[in-house]
């Protein structure tokens, strides 16, 4: 499941992006109204969480802007305002949900993997598979022709990436992005050292490589 968050707290929005991710899913962050309404135009989501008060546009405005636009991807409102006529506010505005902060994360995860079941029964996905490679997201386990591959918690988020875009070129900043949270380059070989490990745990024991570098562009996971 893909999830875009439009939270203008930095520090809630990576708890939040860390648990859902944590959870299997893929997460994208928008730390104002304007960026999440054009990153939300994009159709490619499957759950949209909104913040209610946001910098450059708020999170009712953003919400009917998308509905009026015709867009249908389920949204669920996060606010520190509850009284009923607020819920009622953020519901008449086109929004499916509506949380109230201070909230546990384990009712926010509920919360956005139901809205995800409503809108199509098979959008949650709890698997993946690149040719014999394969992973199960909720068991947190990752096989190989069969035979089970112990990895790391970084190597597991990383693998995770490349399998989503199994076939593509993957970016060191993407990997840096998605991956390591990082918005900068740490100046570090902290992506050649987890690709050499994953290397050595999912391709070195099987004799033939999946996990490729591509000269000056970044690396690409391929049956």
């Amino acid at each position: 499941m893909r999830v875009l968050i439009m939270e203008d707290d930095k520090t809630v929005a990576t708890f939040m992006a860390r648990g859902l991710k944590e959870a299997g899913h893929v997460c994208d962050l928008a730390h104002d109204g304007e960026e999440g309404l054009e990153m939300g135009r994009d159709g490619s989501y499957d759950v949209l969480v909104v913040d209610r008060m946001m910098p450059r546009r708020d999170g009712l405005s953003v919400i009917e802007t998308l509905r009026s636009d015709g867009d249908k991807t389920p949204i669920l409102i996060l606010s520190a305002l509850g009284e009923v006529d607020d819920r009622v506010d953020g519901l008449k505005s086109g929004a499916d949900d509506y949380l109230v902060k201070p909230y546990a994360f384990a009712e926010l995860l509920a919360r956005v993997e139901v809205l995800a079941r409503r809108r199509d029964p098979g959008a949650v996905q709890t698997k993946l598979s690149v040719g014999d490679l394969e992973m199960d997201l909720l068991a947190r386990t990752v096989k190989r022709d069969g035979e089970e591959i112990v990895l790391q918690p970084r190597e597991f988020r990383l693998l995770e990436f490349l399998m989503r875009h199994s076939g593509q070129v993957v970016t060191r900043t993407m990997l840096l992005e998605k991956v390591w949270d990082y918005h900068f380059d740490p100046q570090t070989n902290v992506i050649d050292v987890h690709i050499s490990r994953l290397r050595a745990k999912i391709d070195k024991p099987f004799g033939l490589s999946m996990l490729h570098t591509v000269r000056g562009a970044g690396y690409r996971l391929q049956a």
